[in-house]
């Protein structure tokens, strides 16, 4: 066999979901479409806000709408594949799908891995150096930013689509997963998939390690400067500071494991169990943090209706 038909081979894959029991499966489908679905109508709430409301026309507010669309952009890349599968109990998808819907959501998680980096940065200008904000968080940086994050993400996963499409696909073709996930897809390569690992670990490192780093660093000034701050201040700081944490541990966190650790066959179901946190929960607590905890976000939304 030349390569080229062991690549054509496999035409479509099988994911076997998060499980194979009927009922099972059917209560998963109401969960994950009620998830979805708050999910979507949180973020676009926000977004809405964000756009109508003068008072959030802050740096902090336009990165967050802007988390806000990615989100929405990254579960419809994901939930709607895995509610199919679970409805119809058939988890069949053509290469190239699973190729497109693996390059989304990549694009879509990288921006976002990368975003929550730059509103680490933001919150450290703003607590840290206050004086100084409003010059080094102006329009022109956020949009700056914000371009930096919308460019480099799909770029870097366009390298690591073409790692796997310049592999071959000769069987099995089971994938042990509820999405196409990378990681995952490159495992059922035939032969050697060293270099493309190599290359994915490296972007990957700098997709999740740097912001990772980066926030870590920021908020270990934030930190240092809230515990000179006065008590009431301070309280609203560590409010702010604690929930940007909680959303960045459970994305970043479950996607490191994943994408930069090393698998093992003892735990075949690993890898989709530590993907729900960033694939299903991350989104939705997302818009949960952002406006039940957020006073700004209930004045905005008192002032609309």
């Amino acid at each position: 066999m030349t390569e080229a038909e062991n690549f054509t081979s496999i035409k479509e894959f099988i994911l076997l979901g998060l499980t194979s029991q009927r009922k099972i499966q059917l209560l998963l489908f109401g969960i994950i479409l009620i998830i979805y679905l708050l999910t979507v109508l949180g973020n676009i709430l926000i977004i809405i806000l964000v756009k109508v409301d003068v008072k959030l026309h802050t740096p902090m507010y336009y990165f967050l709408s802007q988390l806000a669309g990615v989100d929405i952009c990254y579960v419809t890349s994901t939930m709607p594949l895995m509610l199919t599968q679970l409805l119809a109990d058939d988890g069949t998808i053509s290469l190239t799908f699973c190729m497109i819907q693996m390059y989304i959501a990549l694009a879509a998680g990288s921006f976002e891995s990368l975003l929550l980096g730059v509103m680490a940065y933001d919150r450290y200008l703003a607590i840290c150096r206050p004086l100084l904000y409003p010059v080094l968080m102006g329009k022109q940086c956020q949009l700056q930013f914000t371009l930096a994050c919308g460019i480099t993400a799909p770029l870097i996963c366009v390298i690591c689509i073409v790692c796997l499409i310049c592999q071959n696909y000769c069987g099995p073709n089971q994938i042990n997963h509820f999405i196409c996930e990378l990681p995952v897809v490159l495992k059922l390569a035939c032969g050697d998939t060293s270099t493309a690992e190599d290359i994915i670990f490296g972007l990957g490192s700098f997709v999740l390690v740097v912001p990772f780093c980066m926030i870590l660093t920021s908020y270990g000034f934030i930190l240092h400067s809230v515990l000179q701050m006065k008590s009431s201040g301070r309280r609203k700081a560590f409010s702010t500071c604690a929930s940007h944490l909680l959303v960045v541990f459970l994305f970043c966190g479950p996607s490191i494991c994943v994408y930069l650790l090393p698998q093992t066959d003892s735990a075949p179901n690993r890898d989709k169990q530590i993907a729900v946190f960033y694939v299903v929960i991350t989104p939705l607590l997302n818009s949960i943090i952002y406006t039940l905890r957020n006073k700004d976000i209930h004045k905005a939304v008192a002032k609309i209706f």
